[in-house]
């Protein structure tokens, strides 16, 4: 878990920690969006039910995209930050020495 300490120190990287709580967030704001462009749809659907139609679609497929490219992002970083780890860990087995 993140102690405060570790904000002042460069032993441990914060980003892995972070950005569990930021892909939440961000997923939290996708679904909102998602929500809001169904109602409007409804909305519209009393006017021109195929332009309220298109759009109720349009959110549902917005919002599945919007989550699978939050994963795919916050994977990526983190992804990012174990490959470091574990060029540290082949660093610190003694690996060949590039001079």
């Amino acid at each position: 878990m993140l102690e405060f300490r570790d904000l002042f120190q460069w032993d441990r990287f914060i980003t892995p920690t972070i950005i569990k709580m930021f892909y939440w967030l961000v997923i939290g704001l996708i679904a909102l969006s998602g929500l809001s462009g169904i109602l409007s749809g409804i909305g519209l659907m009393m006017v021109n039910p195929f332009v309220g139609l298109l759009t109720i679609l349009t959110s549902l497929v917005g919002l599945v995209v919007g989550i699978i490219s939050a994963r795919i992002g916050a994977e990526f970083v983190l992804i990012v930050f174990r490959i470091n780890e574990h060029l540290g860990a082949i660093r610190d087995q003694g690996g060949p020495q590039q001079h």
